[in-house]
């Protein structure tokens, strides 16, 4: 979420001088900073439309309810099922939790919208053989986060894109944890050269200030008419204008290279310590959306890197994931890597 830091100045300088002057007014009427945003998404993205939201969990649900729309409207009220992937996580609304592919959220509040089927992701011919007469669309994030960061792998992406093409199915990509630089591109759909239909964006995207989007190509956007979809505070004045420091910020000259850079240094000192340390499985991941894999459960590390001041996340029990500010020195990720070393040196003796 805080891509660019805790107190960065742009963005700090953005939130000021908006709230000074609008913090609010209805969607019925333009508002500056929502449209400087939107033609900011639109000109650096393969996507000709926005929709503003509050979240990444709505962004999905609007991501899916267009979907529908325009499935119903091209080729009739029997499509409307999205396929998904297994370990996927698209948010904890009733039809965004439907779309997950994890049973594990499900449990307490079945039942569940229905229209989604789960297939394992980077299986091609799992995704084929799911398609059904009912299928409207595909639906996955990039790169896996919660499920225990799973990149795409290169291939797989261009079949799925052609798959769709061929099918006449909607390809949704999921980049709430993904985008807004976090792979080293602006979009990670940009690491694979494949473009989506719709994209859904949020969390970094406005640098702490909850914001969510999703965006289209035009004509997949036309199907939604006014009044098919509504957020009384999305792309509200305040939002879209800590969004747009955000992302001027990423799309400065040199800072996405220096993400690259800084990406690569981190993924190399977690290297070093996989062969140092047995308990580590694997390191993997994009830019600066990290995992490690552990032979057991990773909870101890979490905590006990948390009492030495490095807050890090534990996923699908054994991973550790690390989305670090796009902004982190060399510095701050060898004082990382030494307290995660002290840690992971108490489970290899």
């Amino acid at each position: 979420v805080n891509a660019v830091g805790h107190n960065h100045p742009a963005l700090t300088k953005a939130i000021t001088e908006q709230a000074a002057k609008l913090l609010h007014v209805s969607n019925l009427y333009w508002i500056e900073p929502q449209v400087k945003l939107a033609k900011l998404l639109v000109e650096n993205s393969c996507s000709d439309k926005v929709f503003f939201a509050n979240s990444g969990a709505e962004a999905n649900e609007g991501a899916i309810k267009l979907a529908r729309k325009y499935a119903k409207e091209h080729y009739g009220e029997d499509k409307f099922e999205i396929i998904t992937m297994n370990k996927s996580f698209h948010g904890r609304t009733l039809a965004t939790l439907a779309a997950t592919g994890q049973s594990k959220f499900h449990q307490d509040f079945k039942p569940l919208p229905a229209g989604f089927k789960y297939v394992p992701f980077n299986d091609f011919k799992a995704l084929e053989d799911a398609i059904g007469p009912h299928t409207c669309a595909v639906m996955m994030e990039p790169i896996q986060g919660e499920g225990g960061v799973y990149a795409a792998e290169p291939d797989y992406l261009t079949k799925v894109r052609r798959l769709c093409d061929d099918r006449n199915l909607l390809l949704i990509f999921d980049e709430v944890q993904s985008g807004i630089g976090r792979s080293g591109e602006l979009f990670a759909y940009q690491l694979y050269g494949v473009e989506p239909d719709i994209m859904t964006l949020a969390k970094g995207l406005g640098g702490g200030v909850p914001i969510g989007a999703f965006l289209a190509k035009e004509q997949v956007a036309a199907a939604l008419k006014p009044g098919d979809h509504g957020s009384t505070f999305g792309g509200n004045p305040l939002a879209t204008a800590a969004a747009t420091a955000v992302l001027e910020t990423i799309l400065a000259d040199g800072f996405l290279a220096g993400v690259k850079e800084i990406a690569g240094y981190f993924a190399t000192k977690l290297e070093e310590l996989a062969a140092k340390y047995p308990v580590v499985k694997e390191v993997r991941g994009k830019g600066l959306l990290l995992g490690m894999e552990l032979d057991v459960a990773a909870a101890g590390v979490v905590n006990g890197c948390r009492e030495k001041g490095l807050l890090i996340n534990g996923v699908a029990e054994k991973v550790l994931r690390f989305l670090p500010p796009l902004i982190i020195t060399e510095a701050d990720v060898d004082e990382a890597v030494a307290i995660l070393a002290e840690e992971l040196a108490k489970l290899s003796q």
